[in-house]
């Protein structure tokens, strides 16, 4: 523990007091308790604020689109004369693991059955309402979120392998801050960050662990999908990526990402030729272009004459608010593999290819969903209000050939992307606390890794889903206001940059 730093210490205590706080019975503290406190301070921000989620988020976009077209895009993330560490496939490979994992397993099947039933506008069950249902999918998991990760990624990389600054949040806004990134301003801007990284791999590893026992009692009747199975599931990964985590960047994660990878693909393109492949691949090619005829508006949708805007609240927001809170944790992995590539290159990487292949994703679970229900009539989403939206994915790969089979493929790839992004988790919280060191000790990576499962464990403890997406919202509202300082600080950063011409001309009359 000689690495570990003020930020590693406060963040530690506040972790473990937020532990101790969502263990003690809510029968000794009342109102006091965890859940009404997070459930308040929830309901407050999205009433008041759920138009800064909407407006900050598309301005995340606009800002990493407009940077591609412009000089800046040249620029390198490194010296002028680095070259990427790892090749495309792997890059694209753990960007996409530790980014978006075991939210796309979970969500793939479930939210567009859900939007099918209960659409923002209009009736249910309909052709309408199945169109929705996928453009909404596609608005969630697109090109916003990535924005999100691309901007805090840009910025680490930008400042720490070019400028030579340390691997940490607070670095970033020297240009607008100054020395006071290094007193006790520089440890505050630090601490919110660990904090949202928490709570935002806390959700998703609380997903992790609600499919997981979901899919083991939908193969096995045995078992039940209660919160005690649940915590058994936490118990048990948490052990394998700890393992996983001892091993370093480049075993471990690598590794696993790349079967992440071949997995997901061999399960999706499983299910594409097993169901219907045609439907599948024309409402894919329909909803990519009504997704991006749609975008500008979707982005700024908020329903503001409606008396119940629990929709975008449930959803939109929550979605949001749920990538910023990841993005610290995100934006830094994908910050350290990374060196070497342009901005330009970065951003259409980190953008584009995520979004296509997760339109895709949706287009296979969620159109086969539909494909069941309205075609063919059979209850997929009675089977989601039964049992919850965790089983959705089983339930749709339990019509299809090999069903057993694929559900056990499911939950493998579901565990493989629970150690990944968990492992990962463990590293960003090693450097966020030691300064930024390339290789976070071991003992401090296993104490956050034990901190990640816990918070985890407690907040399914103390109400399911509903409380994982209360941590999120909750932890990201300060540091979509951080987020905002970032792309200021990096554009003055910008400015400074000396640009060279890549070729000189041609002098005609010497050549001759």
């Amino acid at each position: 523990m000689k690495k570990a730093t003020p930020v590693f210490i406060v963040s530690i205590i506040v972790a473990v007091l937020f532990i101790i706080w969502g263990v003690i019975p809510a029968s000794m503290l009342g109102n006091a308790a965890l859940k009404p406190v997070t459930d308040a301070v929830q309901g407050f921000i999205v009433d008041k604020f759920g138009w800064f989620y909407l407006l900050t988020a598309t301005g995340f976009l606009l800002f990493s689109i407009i940077l591609i077209f412009t000089k800046f895009g040249r620029i390198k993330l490194g010296k002028d004369t680095d070259e990427p560490e790892y090749n495309y496939i792997t890059w694209f490979a753990m960007l996409f693991s530790a980014g978006m994992g075991i939210g796309l397993v979970f969500w793939g099947a479930s939210e567009p059955m859900y939007h099918f039933f209960a659409p923002p506008t209009g009736e249910g069950q309909t052709s309408e309402a199945a169109r929705v249902a996928m453009r909404y999918s596609f608005f969630h998991w697109g090109l916003h979120p990535w924005a999100i990760y691309s901007v805090i990624a840009l910025a680490l990389a930008y400042f720490q392998f070019r400028k030579g600054s340390p691997g940490v949040i607070s670095s970033i806004l020297r240009p607008i801050l100054g020395d006071r990134v290094d007193g006790h301003l520089g440890t505050f801007i630090n601490f919110i960050a660990v904090f949202a990284t928490i709570f935002g791999v806390a959700t998703s590893l609380g997903l992790g662990a609600i499919q997981i026992s979901g899919g083991l009692a939908s193969v096995t009747p045995a078992i039940t999908n209660n919160i005690t199975t649940q915590l058994i599931v936490i118990a048990v990964v948490t052990v394998l990526f700890m393992l996983s985590a001892q091993t370093g960047l480049n075993k471990g994660i690598k590794y696993l990402s790349n079967l992440n990878v071949v997995l997901a693909i061999s399960l999706m393109l499983f299910l594409l030729f097993a169901g219907p492949t045609n439907f599948i691949m024309d409402l894919f090619t329909t909803t990519i272009g009504s997704y991006f005829q749609n975008l500008p508006s979707m982005s700024f949708r908020l329903f503001p004459f409606d008396a119940d805007n629990s929709w975008v609240q449930d959803w939109t927001i929550f979605y949001w608010a749920w990538w910023i809170a990841w993005a610290p944790f995100v934006g830094t992995f994908i910050a350290r593999i990374s060196k070497g590539r342009t901005i330009r290159e970065f951003l259409l990487g980190v953008l584009l290819v995520p979004t296509i292949f997760g339109g895709l994703w949706f287009s296979v679970f969620g159109g086969s969903a539909i494909f069941l229900e309205y075609f063919e009539g059979i209850p997929v989403y009675s089977v989601i209000e039964e049992s919850g939206m965790e089983v959705a994915l089983f339930s749709v790969l339990q019509n299809y050939p090999l069903g057993m089979i694929m559900s056990g493929l499911a939950i493998f790839l579901i565990c493989t992307f629970f150690i990944t992004s968990a492992d990962s988790a463990t590293f960003v919280l090693g450097m966020q606390t030691t300064n930024g060191s390339m290789h976070p000790p071991n003992s401090i990576k296993f104490v956050w890794g034990l901190i990640q499962s816990a918070a985890a464990a407690i907040l399914l403890w103390t109400g399911g889903l509903e409380a994982l997406q209360t941590a999120s919202i909750i932890a990201a509202f300060p540091f979509a206001i951080i987020m905002i300082l970032m792309v200021l600080s990096l554009m003055k950063s910008f400015k400074s940059e000396k640009f060279t011409n890549v070729t000189k001309p041609v002098d005609l009359e010497k050549k001759d």
